[in-house]
């Protein structure tokens, strides 16, 4: 397997089942991107120590924008657990 570095992705260009592995200034997650705007994610120890679902919005510029669909270097991911959503 092959290590990747880049300033960013889209989730529209990757196949479903693609695994990213992302590194935070405090924390390593992993990311399996199921398809549209739903990924797997882990790596955090109360959020999601184990892999759960959530909608990857994209990430947050400095201004408060997010650049949807992007996981881009340098930037805050912006994403909602699909867990957290009551019925």
């Amino acid at each position: 397997m092959q290590a990747i570095t880049m300033e960013g992705i889209y989730l529209r260009d990757l196949a479903s089942g693609s695994i990213l592995d992302v590194e935070t200034k405090s924390r390593h997650y992993r990311i399996v991107y199921v398809g549209g705007d739903e990924i797997l994610i882990s790596g955090h120890p109360r959020l999601c120590p184990e892999p759960v679902s959530a909608e990857l919005r994209g990430s947050l510029r400095g201004s408060g924008e997010v650049q949807a669909g992007f996981i881009g270097r340098g930037l805050r991911l912006a994403l909602w657990r699909l867990t957290d959503v009551f019925a």
